[in-house]
């Protein structure tokens, strides 16, 4: 017990944390890749059910690493572009005992701020969430019961999943001595 304690203490501890990305981007570094995390700032949580059947959450959230909302006039109106990252749905264990689902959906924090001064936008900002997580994780939502919980910011434990990019140049060749018995990478 004494060992698990002092893991799950390891794993809290913010600067823990903060020293396991750092090498995390540097691995990623010396194979080409640029890292960045993102760590998501609560905004609201939807409500709706998976399939009809099983309740899940989707956490509208923010991280200034995502692009900003952009309108473009057209006939008729305006078309926004609405950059997103979406986590892989989670499942976390509720107090009761009971699973529940849950999905980060995080965009710009430009994008929650006009949703608190739009009703439009913020449906905007729904459906595009509700959008996000049917057509990248294959689920069926019920969008017509999704409702926004009042007084909740964030359901579950944040997560910061990453965002990955190549580098200029790519990785850099390994040495070729010929001697290797393990296949080119």
């Amino acid at each position: 017990r004494a060992l698990f304690a002092e893991y799950a203490a390891e794993l809290t501890d913010p600067e823990q944390r903060r020293l396991y990305e750092e090498e995390v981007a540097a691995l990623e570094r010396e194979r080409g890749v640029e890292v960045r995390f993102v760590h998501p700032t609560p905004g609201f949580v939807l409500r709706t059910s998976q399939e009809g059947s099983r309740r899940c959450y989707i956490n509208v959230c923010s991280n200034p690493l995502m692009g900003e909302p952009r309108a473009r006039t057209e006939r008729g109106g305006q078309r926004w572009e609405l950059p997103y990252s979406l986590a892989p749905g989670r499942e976390e264990l509720r107090p009761a005992g009971r699973r529940r689902l849950l999905y980060d959906v995080v965009f710009h924090p430009a994008a929650l701020r006009l949703a608190a001064r739009s009703a439009r936008f913020r449906r905007l900002l729904r459906d595009t969430a509700l959008e996000a997580v049917e057509s990248h994780c294959a689920v069926r939502l019920d969008r017509n019961n999704a409702t926004v919980l009042r007084g909740v910011s964030y359901k579950g434990v944040p997560q910061a999943p990453v965002i990955r990019s190549p580098l200029p140049g790519g990785a850099p060749k390994p040495p070729d001595d010929g001697e290797s018995p393990l296949p080119p990478f």
